[in-house]
């Protein structure tokens, strides 16, 4: 009786189902590479943009504001020689350094974008006195808790308030140094983060030695 010879090929039927497995995990591995980076560049570019309107609403936003009225000074005669006001910070904002603060102050005349800070403007009981230099200013803080707790830099905190003492420019109101009565100046306090205070005042008709402006 004649035998049935054993066929030389491979049955390859077990491996079909194997290699199926084996693509579609590779498949679902790549894929769920790509869905990671996908996702990862999306959380990074969210992140960034998120970073980027904070940034801009910060440089837009005033860090710090007008608290209380604007007053001006005077010998009683001529007209406007000194300007002082009150800053408080905006709800929210970081502290300001006042050390870098910048002021600056124009008229119909004349553009000043920096005016000098001089240390020495106010005596120890942070009252203003009369400079020999026009174009200068200086702070001081009014006494509130926390600088009796001890703090006592110079950064503009929260419920803090500080007084700031302007002398107007020589050349200021023609080169008079002072602005006379029923004229506009204005004054831009800058910190170094956040947007600008714009100040915008006209000298009453009447020269006080105390006026307030409006």
């Amino acid at each position: 009786m004649k035998q049935k010879r054993k066929s030389l090929r491979k049955d390859t039927r077990g491996f079909t189902g194997l290699e199926a497995a084996i693509v579609l995990t590779a498949f679902i591995v790549v894929a769920a590479v790509f869905s990671y980076m996908v996702l990862g560049a999306g959380f990074f570019s969210t992140e960034k943009a998120k970073a980027v309107v904070h940034a801009g609403v910060e440089q837009t936003t005033s860090a710090c504001e007008l608290a209380g009225d604007v007053i001006g000074l005077s010998n009683g005669e001529s007209g406007l020689e000194n300007v002082t006001l009150y800053l408080q910070l905006t709800a929210g904002q970081s502290p300001i350094d006042l050390d870098t603060m910048g002021i600056a102050y124009t008229d119909k005349y004349v553009y000043n974008g920096s005016l000098v800070h001089d240390e020495d403007a106010t005596d120890t009981d942070h009252n203003s006195i009369d400079v020999s230099t026009n174009g200068t200013w200086d702070f001081a803080f009014v006494e509130d808790k926390l600088r009796d707790r001890g703090d006592d830099n110079n950064m503009l905190d929260a419920n803090e308030k500080v007084q700031v003492y302007i002398w107007l420019p020589a050349d200021a109101g023609n080169g008079n140094g002072f602005v006379e009565a029923n004229e506009w100046f204005q004054i831009e306090v800058k910190p170094e983060a956040g947007g600008a205070i714009t100040i915008r005042k006209t000298v009453p008709g009447d020269i006080d030695a105390v006026m307030p402006l409006y």
